[in-house]
């Protein structure tokens, strides 16, 4: 897949605005979710519209919110990378957002290496979840199996090193890592399911335009 690189800060106005109306990474699970019986699933449903309103208007409907959480991870990001590069021998470059040419999706990356050979994507949970990860990798890949599909779909990339850090710890504690191999995912599978969801979302804006002309 062909995309530009947009060297914007996450979570500022470029970003945010970069990303409008384009099927994202951190929003892979909703277009997977499963309503009840023949049912589209309300996150599936909600983010079809959420997609749809950003392109009728170009404003984006994220919010900048950020809780305690979420500002200890931002902080914390340099550190990781750290730990990351110390115990595996990569560099990891920071980008912006991978907007894609020709469709409407793209992602923001923690990190790639070698020119997108390998991405990162890097967590900083609670302790307790962190712990769980330590004792439980394949719990780490359930969590976040649509978002590396969807980032190893984009980025073209042949690994994602998916990485939890919590600097709490001892040092032997602090970094779990699982190295993901693009062919153990059926992306292809993922495309599919990718595409159809944006065919949906043109309807719906066709639809809603329809409406307005009426």
């Amino acid at each position: 897949m062909k995309f530009q690189v947009l060297n914007h800060q996450q979570r500022s106005p470029e970003w945010f605005a970069a990303r409008a109306g384009r099927l994202t990474g951190s929003c892979a699970a909703a277009i997977l979710a499963k309503g009840k019986g023949s049912a589209e699933a309300v996150a599936r449903r909600d983010y079809r519209l959420q997609l749809a309103c950003e392109r009728l208007t170009g404003i984006p409907q994220e919010g900048g919110f950020v809780n305690e959480a979420m500002q200890r991870g931002i902080d914390l990001e340099p550190f990781a990378f750290a730990a990351y590069e110390a115990a595996t021998g990569n560099m990891v470059r920071s980008t912006g957002f991978l907007s894609a040419d020709e469709i409407m999706v793209g992602c923001s990356l923690d990190g790639d290496v070698d020119n997108f050979e390998g991405i990162i994507e890097l967590k900083c949970p609670k302790t307790s979840t962190h712990l769980g990860y330590l004792k439980n990798p394949y719990s780490l890949t359930e969590a976040y199996t649509p978002q590396v599909m969807h980032n190893l779909w984009v980025s073209g990339a042949k690994y994602c090193d998916l990485v939890s850090f919590d600097d709490r710890l001892p040092k032997a504690l602090r970094l779990c890592r699982v190295h993901l191999i693009a062919q153990a995912f059926d992306i292809a599978a993922y495309e599919t399911e990718a595409l159809k969801f944006l065919a949906e979302v043109d309807a719906e804006v066709a639809a809603l335009q329809a409406l307005a002309a009426a």
